[in-house]
């Protein structure tokens, strides 16, 4: 039975001063997901906290995503413990949770990824041996991605404390939540001098800290830039977006075409 590398790309890369970008599936179908997974991204991460994917889309993305390079990710809906479980056991190599905002949820949120004695992770894989072969259980706990959200002014105050939680082995911020914490309207790609000042520092933490810090942009300038401050995980928009923005372009060029003649 042929088999997938188990082994934390993401890691390997970040360690490398290489970084990762990854792409966002919000929509539920494996069409759209395996167009996205052979586009170039590095990593794709399903989101079941705000998108219209649930469950069983879960299960055919990551079926989907099998067949390519790409590392798979889900962002669960919240700390909930039984769905790192239930998407771990699908296959996923990596977790992101929403509002982290304590060492403790940090680290229960962590532990939840990982195995006895490492953690607290129920026993029961039931895809996940299949795709990365029998000895998965052995070697689940060194290849499993736990990132935790920063998006709250608490996790902020908190984030010497979480960074030191053993079993997170990184961050991910979120621009919109963690800008109305602060006072800001919601909004991506901000370039309000306090927000930028704020997320350099996380990235400066996260690297002082050996954790991998993550965030999400959705457009390739500010991806690089995001690099340029240290963010080794980096989103750069998502399926949604992507369609919606060419089929706006499309209709764009097309009027201003019959507009000129």
């Amino acid at each position: 039975m042929a088999v997938s590398p188990l082994k934390n790309v993401i890691r390997e890369r970040w360690k490398n001063g290489t970084p990762t970008l990854n792409g966002w599936l919000s929509m539920p179908t494996s069409i759209a997901a395996e167009i996205m997974a052979r586009s170039g991204y590095d990593a794709l991460t399903i989101d079941m906290q705000h998108g219209v994917i649930d469950y069983r889309a879960v299960l055919e993305i990551l079926t989907a995503l099998a067949a390519t390079e790409v590392t798979p990710i889900v962002r669960v809906p919240n700390s909930d413990p039984t769905f790192p479980t239930r998407v771990l056991d699908l296959g996923a190599l990596g977790v992101i949770c929403p509002l982290i905002s304590s060492a403790a949820e940090a680290k229960a949120f962590g532990d939840g990824c990982r195995y006895h004695p490492l953690g607290t992770r129920s026993f029961g894989p039931l895809r996940a041996p299949m795709v990365y072969g029998r000895d998965y259980p052995a070697r689940a706990n060194e290849a499993i991605l736990a990132l935790g959200m920063i998006e709250t002014s608490g996790a902020i105050s908190e984030l010497d404390a979480i960074l030191d939680v053993e079993t997170l082995d990184g961050i991910y911020v979120g621009p919109s939540d963690l800008g109305m914490s602060l006072g800001m309207p919601p909004g991506m790609d901000r370039e309000d001098a306090e927000f930028l000042r704020v997320i350099e520092d996380i990235a400066k933490k996260a690297n002082k800290h050996g954790k991998i810090p993550g965030i999400h942009t959705t457009s390739s300038k500010y991806a690089a830039r995001a690099i340029g401050m240290g963010f080794g995980f980096v989103t750069v928009a998502g399926d949604a977006r992507h369609v919606a923005f060419g089929a706006e372009m499309i209709v764009k060029e097309v009027r201003e075409s019959v507009g000129k003649r």
